[in-house]
């Protein structure tokens, strides 16, 4: 049977009558065209048209040839909570061709790269926190606590806290379950209102499309509770931001396993040498990678060093900043939590995942090429740490801002060639973002120096 066919059947026994052609700009925001199910072969053979200068980042002015979006049959996604229709992830097209600028694409040829040149697929879990708001009269916003009870300065894992959301969190974790993500916990992250719902890793194609869809599904699920979905970084100032934490390893294309894992590794961490080449090499690229990581002005509210790691009303904003490994401790850019198990907790929630994963592949990539050397780890809360003594074992901080982020992107050849052509257009949107942000002026600063002088 061939897999147009049986797609096709299932589309039948679920009475999709509508599908969802969709990609993403380069922000990652899922944009779509809905289609009778009927025109499943023409979206197959040819695609949904789009044009192309009415998105965001895609290399085209309003005189150029259409992008089609022709779906990806094994990316067919039920919309659990509208079962008449199917998401599936789409590739962009231009005259026949596939088109670099589209997100996906790009990953797919690193991808490509990873299996035929080097053996390798890369596995990637990924930890989606977000929160529910409302809106204000005042046209601001506050966190979405119907009962009034979520106002603890330290609220994670509160019982009475997460309640009030179980509805949400349920129906989330009943839809991703029927797709087949195997949700294994749900809970009340760090801040008023924050929570994160954890599926099962897979291949990381596979985890970019579900993220997209997550975010599609949460804006969708949210409103049902009277609450916006967002997945902003850092909505609130005195809150803990929100990250998307990456949890990863290579593997072995032809056996699956984990290439990782040494049981022998003399630093008594369970990690091979090709795991901590590749980790030298994420640490190498990790100014370059952050504007990747961390693509908007938003994003670096979250990175903060020094006081502003305690600038949290739960006591620190659990976002490392410093570029580092280490043990299994939350104050460190990469943890290590157990054999062949690699966290970055420093990934923002605000991530496009397809050109995150593309860049970080690249990063690692190129610290297996050079056999880079990754140093002592480092042990210990470097929260804490004296910064004179950070200082001195050699450690530097990420980019505090976009700005800062972009400069070092621009000279990263590694992470550019990892974006393809998509690297001018990301330069140019986000220095046009950059910009556009430094310009305001905030309420903060007309209260602090309106009448200092």
């Amino acid at each position: 049977m061939s897999k147009s066919i049986e797609i096709k059947n299932r589309m039948a026994q679920d009475g999709v009558e509508f599908v969802l052609a969709q990609f993403v700009d380069i922000h990652g925001a899922a944009k779509v065209k809905m289609c009778p199910a009927e025109t499943l072969d023409a979206l197959t053979e040819e695609g949904a048209g789009f044009a192309g200068a009415a998105v965001w980042g895609m290399g085209q002015g309003p005189h150029s040839h259409d992008m089609l979006a022709r779906v990806d049959l094994d990316s067919y996604t039920p919309l659990p909570w509208q079962k008449n229709t199917a998401r599936f992830a789409s590739d962009l097209y231009v005259d026949g061709k596939p088109y670099g600028y589209c997100p996906r694409v790009n990953l797919k040829r690193v991808l490509a790269q990873l299996k035929f040149k080097h053996g390798l697929l890369a596995n990637i879990g990924i930890e989606p926190e977000h929160f529910l708001v409302v809106r204000t009269p005042e046209g601001g916003i506050a966190v979405w606590d119907p009962r009034g009870v979520d106002g603890l300065a330290k609220p994670c894992y509160d019982f009475k806290g997460i309640a009030p959301a179980f509805g949400y969190l349920q129906d989330i974790t009943r839809y991703c379950n029927q797709l087949g993500w195997d949700v294994y916990q749900a809970d009340h992250e760090d801040a008023n209102g924050q929570y994160e719902i954890n599926f099962a890793y897979s291949d990381a194609l596979t985890t970019a499309d579900r993220l997209t869809f997550f975010k599609m599904m949460t804006s969708q699920v949210a409103p049902k509770y009277g609450a916006i979905a967002t997945h902003m970084a850092k909505p609130f100032a005195d809150r803990t931001g929100s990250g998307a934490h990456i949890h990863y390893h290579l593997a072995d294309t032809a056996t699956g396993t984990n290439l990782f894992t040494d049981e022998a590794d003399p630093r008594g961490f369970g990690l091979s040498k090709l795991a901590y080449h590749f980790l030298a090499g994420v640490l190498k690229h990790a100014p370059a990678l952050c504007a990747v990581a961390s693509p908007t002005p938003n994003c670096y509210k979250r990175l903060q060093i020094g006081p502003g790691l305690f600038s949290s009303r739960s006591g620190f904003t659990w976002t490392p900043a410093f570029i580092s490994y280490g043990d299994n401790n939350r104050t460190q850019m990469l943890r290590i939590c157990g054999p062949g198990h690699i966290e970055d907790r420093t990934i923002s929630a605000a991530v496009n995942p397809y050109l995150l994963f593309a860049a970080y592949l690249a990063a690692g990539l190129d610290g297996i090429a050079r056999e880079l050397p990754i140093g002592n780890p480092n042990l210990g809360n470097l929260y804490t740490m004296p910064r004179e003594e950070i200082y001195k074992r050699g450690l530097v901080t990420l980019p505090q801002s976009l700005r800062e982020a972009l400069t070092e992107l621009e000279q990263d050849s590694v992470i550019l060639d990892a974006l393809g052509p998509i690297a001018g257009e990301f330069l140019k949107v986000k220095w046009q973002e950059w910009n556009e942000y430094h310009r305001q002026v905030s309420r903060w600063e007309t209260d602090q120096y309106l009448t200092l002088f």
